[in-house]
This record gives structure tokens, C-alpha cells and sequence, in this order.
């Protein structure tokens, strides 16, 4: 039987208090509460079409904006994938989705390559989506990807409504994730990187 790929991160600072569990092979089972219902939207997105378990909880300095919590749950979730993917070895490392929403139109590229890198190509047709700043996707991003050790592209390809370029962002995101941490049968267990380390 295979070493479940679990992991449990904690991060405390001044501005949150974050806690995230995650199980790369969930079957998209969640509980999401970072205060910012928005987000919480966005991480559903994540687990469903990912199928991996994610509980998040998270008390961020609200009363001033959303900021620092949607960074930090980026950061924490990145650190709690670092953490479950151990090693690597066996996994499929690239994975990429596109996904269609009505009018909307994303594609999502990642390689867990163990160096961190974003290209984020999203032309928002609009600054905010209900109450939630567009400009913090980019931000959440970010942190994902500097303490997920992954190269990540993301571009919108088409889109005239805000909430579906986002959420079309997000599901390509999971499908992509959900791609590159699987186990590949055919690897036989080794590291799919040709210097023998990712």
C-alpha cells in the first residue's frame, strides 16, 4: 500500500492565522472557511476538480482588506503541497487544462520543477467581483507558487465576464494540479526529472 500524501500546515503571523490539510488522493471533499466567501468559491473549484481534499481555515486582518489572507492561504497552500508531494517520485510532474465557461476560456499549464515561476495573463474585464479585488488572484498565485516550488502559466484566453474568467482560471488550475500529482504506473517509482532530483 502506497504513503498516503497528506500533509497539515500552520502559519501565524501578525496579519493570519491559516491552518490547511490537504490529501493529494481525495476525491475533492472540502471545508473552506477563510472569511472571504469568494475565495472559499475559488478553493471549491480547486478540490472538485483537482479531487483533492482540502480543510481550510483561516483569521486574516479583514477589517483592513482581504490582502494579506488571500496571499498567506496561497503561501500555507503551497507549503502544505511542497510538504505532501515529499519526494516526487512517480508523479507525472507536468500537468495543464483548459477550461470553458460560456463565453470564458482558460488554460492552465504547471511543472512541480521544483524552481518557483509565474506568467499570469489575465485581462480583467472588470476590478472587482462582488466585493472581492481581481488584482488578489495574482497575489494568491504568487504564494502558491513560491512555496510550491512550481513553474506556473496561466493565461485567460478569452472572457468578457469577470467571475467566469476567474472561475474557469481556477478549474483549470485544479485539473492541472490534479495531472501532475498523480502517480504515473509507468514510472516505476523514479523521479521524472533527468538530474535524479526535482
Amino acid at each position: 500500500m502506497s504513503t498516503p500524501r497528506t500533509a497539515s500546515i500552520t502559519r501565524n503571523t501578525n496579519e493570519t492565522q491559516i491552518r490547511v490539510s490537504i490529501n493529494l488522493d481525495g476525491t475533492g471533499q472540502q471545508k473552506l472557511n477563510t472569511g472571504v466567501p469568494f475565495l472559499d468559491h475559488m478553493l471549491d473549484q480547486i478540490a472538485r476538480h483537482g479531487l483533492i481534499d482540502l480543510d481550510i481555515e483561516a483569521n486574516g486582518d479583514l477589517h483592513i482588506d482581504a490582502h494579506h489572507t488571500v496571499e498567506d492561504v496561497g503561501i500555507t497552500l503551497g507549503q502544505a503541497f511542497a510538504k505532501a508531494m515529499g519526494d516526487k517520485k512517480g508523479i507525472r510532474r507536468y500537468g495543464h487544462a483548459y477550461v470553458p465557461l460560456d463565453e470564458a476560456l482558460s488554460r492552465v499549464v504547471i511543472d512541480f520543477s521544483g524552481r518557483p515561476g509565474l506568467e499570469f495573463h489575465v485581462p480583467w474585464k472588470r476590478a472587482m467581483i462582488g466585493g472581492f479585488d481581481v488584482d488578489l488572484t495574482h497575489e494568491f498565485f504568487q504564494g502558491f507558487v513560491n512555496h510550491a516550488l512550481v513553474s506556473l502559466h496561466i493565461d485567460n484566453l478569452r472572457g468578457e465576464n469577470a467571475h467566469h474568467q476567474c472561475e474557469t482560471v481556477f478549474k483549470a488550475f485544479g485539473r492541472a494540479l490534479r495531472m501532475a500529482t498523480e502517480l504515473d504506473p509507468r514510472s516505476a517509482g523514479t523521479i521524472p526529472s533527468t538530474k535524479g532530483s526535482l
